[in-house]
């Protein structure tokens, strides 16, 4: 239903560039730093299984759709992108957080549950999912609020291919990023400017609304990224040969 676009054209829906990620499976698509030294690297198919587990879960444990919001409270991170993508895979609105927690949307993703406990309390209020990460992480470290479901553990139960997933809606906003720049539509959410087959550096300390979207540009245009934590980039720029080995071993272009 959104099949690849004609060679030379940029894919423009999150699902043209999910199968164009998978188009060369094998490739590395998005390698991770992190701030103890933690590389995690997904290759185009390790990234669309990811994102197929994590639609799944969203699909069938909250009923995400268009029209859902999943409040994102995780920092710049592989495991954030998992999720910002599995959202808007099935359609629902990503919404960052940049501070405390306040009242959420539907479903609240955060690495920080015990800070939404007292906020999601009440009759009504959001899902929680507690997200661990840690790469080796099998359950989340430490207590979680009643209710609340454990990513670590949960996503793995699901499928490893995309059992249904609702059509999205080009108009609807598939991101509030919080800054008051306003809302982004699906239509507009892929960005065209991406450089053809670039190894992309990305700087985790950028404002994650723009940094997901620059991942996109990069994934649009057959490319794929290294994201560097906020630390990390900081540790980076600070030390050129640093910089200049992780370029060679990476392969970076841009």
């Amino acid at each position: 239903m959104n099949p690849l676009p004609a060679a030379g054209r940029t894919p423009t829906t999150i699902s043209q560039v999910m199968d164009l990620v998978l188009s060369d499976p094998g490739r590395p698509r998005l390698t991770w730093y992190g701030d103890e030294g933690e590389r995690v690297e997904l290759s185009g198919a390790v990234l669309q299984n990811w994102v197929s587990k994590t639609v799944n879960l969203l699909v069938e444990e909250f009923d995400a759709a268009p029209g859902t919001v999943v409040t994102l409270d995780l920092p710049a991170h592989w495991r954030g992108v998992l999720w910002a993508l599995a959202a808007w895979r099935c359609g629902a609105t990503v919404e960052l957080v940049g501070g405390s927690p306040a009242a959420g949307g539907d479903v609240v993703v955060t690495s920080r549950p015990a800070a939404w406990a007292e906020v999601l309390s009440g009759p009504g209020a959001a899902d929680l999912v507690a997200v661990a990460l840690p790469a080796l992480a099998r359950s989340f470290d430490g207590d979680l609020p009643p209710g609340a479901v454990d990513a670590a553990g949960a996503v793995m139960t699901y499928g490893d291919v995309i059992g249904w997933a609702p059509e999205t809606d080009p108009t609807a906003v598939a991101l509030d990023d919080g800054t008051g720049t306003g809302p982004v539509a699906f239509a507009d959410l892929v960005p065209a400017d991406g450089t053809p087959g670039a190894r992309v550096l990305v700087d985790g300390a950028r404002p994650l609304g723009v940094l997901l979207r620059e991942l996109l540009a990069v994934w649009a245009a057959g490319g794929s990224v290294v994201l560097a934590s906020a630390a990390t980039a900081a540790g980076l720029a600070a030390d050129p040969a640093r910089l200049d080995r992780l370029r060679e071993s990476e392969r970076i272009t841009a």
